[in-house]
């Protein structure tokens, strides 16, 4: 039976964001990945674009939200559906660091404003 214990994830940090990887190939998943995101007070993450659906749950603080050029601001209990070919930014206004759980399936790449691509580990 695969489990991952808290202890055995990887943690990766990007953009002044920390993702703690728990569901990946590497760690016996076929087909999703899944991770936890801290996202600090006063965090601004660059607009990104996906190439697979993400589910973003809010499990912990609010935050400022971009999807598509419509911003709202996204409060704990509330989930994110971000569709293939989305730009999402994220942005913490507040004081405290916001929890998510994100989950999407295997081979997630975002491309930057500049066009730069990234293939985070926590998704492949």
């Amino acid at each position: 039976m695969p489990i991952v214990r808290s202890s055995e994830a990887t943690t990766h940090e990007i953009h002044g964001a920390r993702f703690v990887s728990y569901a990946t190939p590497l760690t016996g998943s076929k087909e999703l990945c899944a991770w936890r995101g801290e996202i600090p007070a006063g965090t601004k993450a660059p607009a990104h674009t996906v190439n697979r659906e993400e589910i973003f749950h809010l499990l912990v603080g609010e935050l400022i939200v971009t999807l598509d050029g419509r911003t709202e601001r996204i409060s704990a209990g509330d989930t994110l559906i971000i569709n293939p070919g989305a730009t999402l930014a994220v942005e913490n206004p507040t004081g405290h660091t916001a929890l998510s759980w994100v989950t999407t399936s295997i081979g997630l790449e975002a491309e930057l404003a500049d066009g730069s691509r990234i293939s985070p580990p926590w998704a492949n």
